[in-house]
């Protein structure tokens, strides 16, 4: 199997531009590229899966743990090349020992490393960047760079010429600065490709630019030299419950934040997963309940408002006691009302509270939580991991309102606490992912068994 890791020297190189066009390249010669994208993300994601024609996978050690060489192994088989984008820079990370950062990774999946230099301002110094990611940690092989941003080509020759000199790194390819090459941008990072008009044809032409600036034969080449794990886990066993629990699932311009992990334990565990549109549907489609992912609704806030029939559909069914989860964005569309750029919108008015969006950060990063006994399906041992990332703060919130959980690490809702508990609905900041034995999926499922028996035996008893 061939692999490759590509990152860059500090974050905001244009890796992931890069990256979407030489997965798509790939995939226009034939090759079936399994796309990883490092550390906790869902856009940049989006984008390499539909460079590649399949969903992209999410390498994360601090939440993976010992287990990051088996997944790895179990969704590369049966590709011809696994390609991982790295995070920020190629030494960044959580852990002050590296040992969440890129290079780690590709030291621990045998990855050779090419990285993306954003060449803005740099001559000779280049040749001193790329010795230093050598002599950093030598167990890591950087086997080739691209430069990206370059001024002229007059440019280019002297970071070409300053790389030969003093360096063994090959130069795979060199790309000006150029609208060609440029994706919107907004607060989370890239528009996410649910809410682009034509995102295949976006990746198509990415693909144009940077095979013509790359070789990519030579790329090819490199992932030739990968000493991946072969282990490949067992398959789990499947629930002997199959799509007894109907999940009806956002997923639309606004809401597409979902880890493919989180959707295969759900299915896993019994659950028939219901795609919805909270813009266009009018209802939940006959489902049990409801799982409301991340994304932008503050962008699509005027349609979600205008869904009144959908509003009304999801507070009914709360109110009814239908299981509800929320992540962050489902947060958001549950409240009395969303405020953006001085806009207030009526969203579903599930939650007694509302949401403010800001033009910072409120939370940022990996989150330690800890379950208090308000949790509706709690696991019940250890410290619950995950991540954070909004712009959007809680604000005239029910004083008697409950929280599932305590905030060690993060910012959560306020005052140390995330994850707003009201009737069967949990609602929280914090992105949870099934892995390194996190089973929120199952869990959830069997909480929407129970509540469905109970319903069906108040109903007899009535």
């Amino acid at each position: 199997m061939s692999g490759i890791l590509l990152s860059a020297a500090w974050k905001s190189s244009g890796k992931t531009t890069i990256s979407i066009g030489l997965i798509a390249s790939l995939a226009a010669r034939g090759i079936a590229v399994q796309p990883f994208k490092k550390g906790p993300d869902y856009i940049d994601p989006m984008w390499l899966g539909v460079a590649a024609g399949r969903a992209c996978r999410n390498l994360d050690p601090r939440l993976q743990g010992a287990g990051l060489e088996s997944y790895f192994a179990q969704h590369a088989a049966g590709a011809d090349l696994a390609f991982v984008e790295g995070s920020l820079g190629l030494h960044d990370g959580f852990s002050p020992d590296g040992s969440d950062s890129n290079a780690n990774v590709a030291r621990r999946l045998g990855l050779p490393v090419v990285v993306v230099l954003d060449s803005r301002g740099l001559t000779r110094g280049i040749a001193a960047i790329l010795k230093g990611l050598q002599v950093f940690d030598p167990a890591v092989t950087i086997a080739g760079v691209i430069l990206n941003r370059l001024a002229s080509p007059r440019h280019e020759g002297k970071l070409r010429d300053a790389i030969e000199r003093h360096t063994d790194v090959p130069v795979l390819g060199a790309l000006a600065e150029q609208p060609a090459l440029s994706l919107v941008e907004r607060h989370l990072g890239l528009m996410p490709s649910n809410e682009a008009a034509e995102p295949a044809r976006t990746a198509d032409r990415l693909a144009e630019v940077v095979s013509g600036a790359v070789d990519v034969d030579a790329v090819v080449a490199i992932s030739r030299r990968a000493r991946m794990p072969s282990r490949v886990p067992a398959a789990r066993t499947p629930s002997p419950r199959e799509d007894d629990v109907r999940v009806a699932i956002a997923r639309d311009r606004a809401f597409g934040f979902y880890y493919p992990d989180d959707l295969d334990a759900l299915q896993e565990a019994g659950a028939r997963l219901v795609e919805i549109d909270m813009v266009r549907d009018r209802g939940l489609a006959g489902a049990d309940a409801l799982f409301l992912g991340g994304g932008f609704p503050e962008m699509l806030g005027r349609a979600l408002e205008a869904n009144t029939a959908m509003r009304e559909a999801v507070r009914s069914a709360a109110e009814r006691g239908m299981p509800v989860y929320a992540e962050c964005g489902g947060l958001m569309y549950l409240a009395r009302t969303l405020t953006h750029e001085g806009e207030s919108r009526a969203m579903a008015g599930v939650l007694p509270l509302d949401v403010v969006m800001h033009a910072k950060p409120v939370g940022k990063g990996y989150v330690t939580l800890e379950e208090t006994h308000h949790h509706p399906w709690p696991r019940g041992r250890g410290e619950v991991l995950g991540h954070e990332f909004h712009y959007s703060s809680v604000e005239n919130a029910d004083p008697s309102l409950r929280f599932a959980y305590r905030v060690k690490r993060g910012h959560g809702i306020a005052d140390g606490l995330d994850g707003v508990v009201h009737r069967n609905v949990l609602a929280s900041y914090a992105h949870l992912r099934c892995v390194g034995g996190e089973d929120w999926a199952r869990r959830f499922v069997e909480y929407v068994r129970a509540c469905m028996a109970a319903q069906a035996t108040a109903g007899a008893a009535a």
